[in-house]
């Protein structure tokens, strides 16, 4: 069994049940209000709007989410095992001490050649000295996170 110690869901579902549910007031007013009713049309253009989104969900889930387990680091599909990021790194990051940022052109795990809208890139360092991003909307939580799982 593995534990989970930290998880970002790389996207929400919520876009899609907010669309769902405008999409159900016009069907109900096209319903409620004098004319011609398209039932027709909208059973044929909700499953298709639907399935759109519901592809976008599970596709931003797929590749953006970060999870901590007892191992590693994983962004998507991109593991970074938990031995080797330099702890000392992080805690400097936490003391406010002016550590540097990230090589030019670190590894964004995850893929991508950069940090997608929406996230902050958590600049990490490898023990072997490389630097890489992790894409994440609460960077410092997963500092935090992280330190925790390497100080056990």
């Amino acid at each position: 069994m593995t534990l989970m110690t930290y998880h970002e869901a790389g996207a929400s579902w919520r876009p899609l049940s907010i669309t769902l549910a405008l999409l159900a007031g016009v069907v109900l007013l096209d319903v409620i209000l004098p004319g011609p009713d398209h039932v027709l049309a909208w059973l044929a253009v909700i499953p298709l709007v639907a399935g759109v989104f519901a592809l976008g969900v599970l596709a931003g889930r797929r590749v953006w989410s970060v999870e901590i387990n007892e191992d590693d680091l994983r962004v998507g599909h991109d593991r970074l095992a938990l031995s080797a990021i330099d702890a000392g790194h992080l805690q400097a990051m936490a003391g406010g001490d002016d550590v540097g940022g990230v090589e030019t052109g670190a590894q964004v795990l995850g893929g991508g050649w950069s940090v997608p809208k929406g996230r902050v890139g958590l600049p990490l360092r490898r023990t072997d000295g490389a630097s890489l991003l992790v894409p994440t909307r609460d960077p410092e939580s997963l500092r935090r996170a992280l330190l925790a799982r390497l100080d056990t």
